[in-house]
């Protein structure tokens, strides 16, 4: 719709001509429960009160607002004609004065996209639960406004709900004549403004905390979920790493937190992991397990909660001008996450997890076509959606982490709290950061800055070791390279590691040098006369963000040793890089594949196993080559299935290999042990198949054929919940049958009626590796459908069609070349969605050229 797309300019003219004093918004919930009927969307009322002081009286500008109708409107007493000023998405404001109030009275409407105001029907008990979520720009989805980021302003929020529910808002709320209202908020922009609504199960607590100068902080905690949800809900342990939370915090930054109470509300079909809206988080409600999962789920779990906590004062507190700073909140909301998760909770192993998980979600963004520097160019709010990516968030995180080694931690701390205290409430940009780390640090930001932050693009590090006569290194040198599309040379802070392998047999360090890594090649002259290693590790202890390369000693040392390695951080990174080198197709995925089986059975990171999981699944089935390809599932399901019956019976790793070996299963013999798994005439000492396993074995079931509807309908009746529903569509989407697959793509392509978590659970049922000629016919409908897809539906749901049924496993020449000739013909398509098309068919090229490099070793 012309108008929705707000660009950077508009903003910045409108910013520079208005400035919010404050809103009062008033909503009817009432509408969410009874019968609705007719075509037309359920809508509740929304009147929104706005009072904003405009510095050229005289002068014209414009709301933004998103629904169906706007019964009435009003400016500075002056009742003005919807049907005249409202476009669908803006109103036009004229003759402005230099105080104003903005009146309107609209009917907005409820979402099933997850977007502005999300409705929910439980299919457990029927009950209905609401809950927002805004960023970038959807809170004009729920009341007029300034929707930019820079416009900040108090709000107060009243809501009329159905009797029996429960509202709560940024501010304490409280119930009087059946209005829930709120206590005005801080300052903040649109975006992290939020209403929960519904029979929430609600779980209070609270946090103390007394500073040195006697000053007392007391938080209201609370935590809240579906009661369907309530006998799973560990609100305890959420409790626990929310008080370690705060108080690493509030030692680290010297600035109490600023927004009053803290609830965190886990919603059902949320796109997101999570939002730091102040006062008032949400999670998505994944993070309540329903069944056994790994510790890798609690740690992951925790550091989202740290990391939205750490946006309280990181985005929420101050706030970027505009999305091109947007690193400036998830940057270091990412990095402080990992950081007060080590510091704070009993997940002291997090920065393994950040090197092996967080930085390979970078490297795979920093080498797409879209990758952008840290602080990107973000023209609309179309790039705005789409930049919440890797880059912006892990390697963000991973350049911050750099520039903690490279300033120092007490100077970064330092930076950061006066960064607080001089911008509170306030909006910034890049150089606002910069100045106050240069004061801290005495660094020249600007020069790390241009290197870091204003240029995309990975570097390679690889070693290069001359040795003397008597076998001691004469030289170590690190050479730098980078891609001929983004040349830059940046300056690294990096550790170098020597190993060698110990009469025990382990492969463990004895030597490491730091050193700053500047050009193409650099010495580190302190390792000289050490004595040869094993294995050379470039990037020891992770203190930079770049490619490992091995030489060929080394990865002699990893074929032979890599299970062996004692220090479970260098294990991590030298996954990571050779999973790097399987992606650049410099290291065959046969390889890879023979390394996981060699060795991931002696991992003991259980983050990492998972990690070599996945990994190894998309190395079977993206990038080995074709005539391999089964043998290369075999082989994976073979030690999957001896590594079921773990010594550790019981525990987690045992956990994820049965999860790994219901992923690769492909043959009779798997699917009937799966099968009696799930009726129990087959049980794995320790192994308990609870309803979340039931589901990761009935899938494969399905997909190969063997589960029918009957049998995916029976297990529904068992788990009757919103969790089984999503579980039994993705099972139904998943059978190898024509019409299943013309039947799903009806219902995601050609209709919106499913919620956004039943098109996500649906695509991800349709796109299955084993299908591959079942699924052929859908390149050509995918390329016919996309752009019409991208401009009927919301930007949420676009996203998740052009992505999820890309025609991956159509892995040809073929199928690039469609994709070619889509992007040729559609180059005034929307710049986000060819920005989509672009990314998958920059995976798809990398995975035929991944194939291409394992047929030549099996040639070989």
């Amino acid at each position: 719709m012309p108008g929705e797309n707000l660009t950077r300019d508009e903003a910045r003219e409108r910013a520079a001509l208005l400035s919010v004093d404050g809103y009062e918004v008033s909503l009817d919930l009432r509408s969410a429960i009874g019968e609705h009927t007719g075509g037309e969307p359920r809508t509740f009322r929304s009147v929104t009160t706005v009072r904003f002081r405009c510095a050229e009286p005289g002068a014209s500008s414009f709301a933004d607002l998103i629904a169906p109708e706007v019964t009435a409107l009003s400016l500075n007493g002056r009742d003005l004609d919807p049907g005249q000023v409202f476009d669908g998405s803006r109103i036009l404001l004229e003759d402005l004065a230099a105080d104003n109030e903005l009146v309107v009275d609209a009917r907005c409407a409820y979402s099933r996209t997850g977007e502005g105001m999300h409705r929910f029907v439980d299919p457990e008990d029927g009950e209905v639960y609401l809950y927002t979520q805004y960023e970038p720009a959807d809170s004009r989805r729920v009341f007029a406004n300034f929707e930019q980021p820079d416009l900040k302003a108090p709000y107060r929020f009243e809501v009329r709900a159905p009797e029996g529910w429960t509202v709560w808002s940024n501010g304490a709320g409280e119930l009087a004549d059946g209005v829930w209202r709120f206590a005005e908020t801080k300052p903040i922009p649109t975006y992290i403004t939020c209403v929960v609504a519904g029979p929430y199960h609600y779980v209070t607590d609270s946090y103390e905390r007394t500073f040195e100068d006697g000053t007392r902080l007391e938080i209201p905690l609370g935590a809240m979920c579906r009661r369907g949800l309530a006998p799973h809900f560990d609100a305890d342990d959420v409790f626990l790493v929310t008080k370690q939370g705060l108080d690493f915090f509030h030692d680290h930054f010297d600035y109490p937190y600023p927004f009053g109470k803290y609830d965190q509300a886990f919603v059902p079909e949320y796109n997101l992991g999570a939002m730091e809206n102040p006062g008032m988080v949400t999670f998505r409600e994944e993070f309540i397990f329903r069944g056994k999962v790994t510790r890798a789920s609690y740690e992951g779990r925790a550091n989202v909660v740290l990391h939205e906590m750490a946006h309280m004062w990181f985005g929420d507190l101050v706030t970027m001008e505009w999305w091109d700073d947007l690193w400036l909140k998830e940057s270091f909301a990412d990095f402080m996450g990992a950081f007060s998760l080590v510091g704070a909770t009993r997940f002291t192993d997090g920065w393994i997890t950040f090197a092996n998980r967080r930085k390979a979600w970078a490297y795979r963004a920093d080498q797409l076509p879209s990758t952008h520097p840290i602080t990107a160019d973000i023209r609309d709010l179309q790039d705005a959606k789409l930049n919440f990516d890797g880059i912006t968030y892990a390697k963000g995180a991973s350049v911050l982490k750099q520039l903690v080694a490279y300033v120092g931690q007490d100077a970064f701390l330092e930076g950061a709290r006066r960064y607080f205290k001089r911008h509170a409430y306030g909006n910034t940009r890049l150089g606002d950061l910069l100045s106050v780390l240069e004061e801290t640090s005495g660094r020249d930001m600007a020069a790390w800055s241009r290197a870091w932050l204003q240029t995309a693009g990975v570097n390679s590090l690889t070693p290069q070791v001359l040795l003397r006569e008597d076998g001691r290194i004469d030289e170590l040198a690190v050479l730098q390279e980078a891609p001929e599309s983004h040349p830059e040379l940046r300056p690294h802070r990096v550790a170098v590691g020597l190993y060698r392998r110990t009469d025990a047999g382990t492969l463990e360090r004895y030597a490491q040098a730091g050193t700053d890594v500047e050009g193409a090649r650099t010495v580190v002259a302190e390792l000289a006369g050490a004595e040869a290693p094993d294995l050379v590790l470039v990037n020891d202890d992770d203190l930079t963000y770049c490619k490992t390369r091995f030489d060929e000693t080394s990865l002699a040392a990893l074929r032979r040793d890599l299970g062996h390695m004692t220090d479970p951080l260098a294990r991590a990174l030298c996954w990571s890089a050779l999973w790097n080198m399987t992606r650049d197709a410099l290291l065959p995925a046969r390889e890879f594949i023979g390394l996981v089986v060699k060795f991931a059975g002696q991992e003991t990171d259980i983050g990492v196993l998972q990690m070599l999981h996945a990994w190894a699944e998309s190395a079977a089935v993206h990038y080995t080559a074709a005539e391999r390809r089964t043998e290369a599932v075999r082989e994976l399901c073979r030690i999957a299935s001896v590594r079921m019956y773990h010594p550790d019976a019981g525990g987690e790793h045992q956990l994820a290999w049965a999860r790994f070996f219901a992923h690769m299963a492909d043959v009779p013999a798997d699917f009937e042990l799966l099968a009696s798994l799930l009726d129990g005439t087959v049980t794995l000492p320790g192994l308990e198949v609870d309803q979340e396993l039931r589901w990761a074995f009935l899938e494969p079931l399905a997909a190969h054929g063997v589960a029918d509807e009957k049998r995916l309908d029976e297990e529904l009746a068992r788990d009757d919940t919103a969790s089984g529903k999503r579980h039994h569509v993705r099972c139904l989407a998943a059978r190898p049958s024509a019409a299943v697959k013309a039947r799903c793509w009806a219902q995601v392509v050609e209709s919106d009626a499913l919620s956004n978590a039943l098109v996500e659970a649906t695509i991800s049922g349709f796109a299955q590796a084993s299908q591959r000629e079942l699924l052929a016919p859908y390149t050509e409908r995918y390329f016919a459908a996309i752009e019409r897809v991208w401009t009927e539906r919301s930007i949420q749901i676009g996203m998740d069609v052009v992505r999820g049924l890309f025609p991956s496993f159509q892995d040809s020449q073929a199928t690039l070349d469609a994709t070619d000739a889509w992007l040729t013909s559609h180059e005034d398509a929307a710049p986000a969605l060819r920005r989509l098309v672009l990314e998958s068919r920059d995976d798809l090229a990398r995975a035929l050229r991944g194939q291409a490099c394992d047929a030549a070793a099996t040639e070989g």
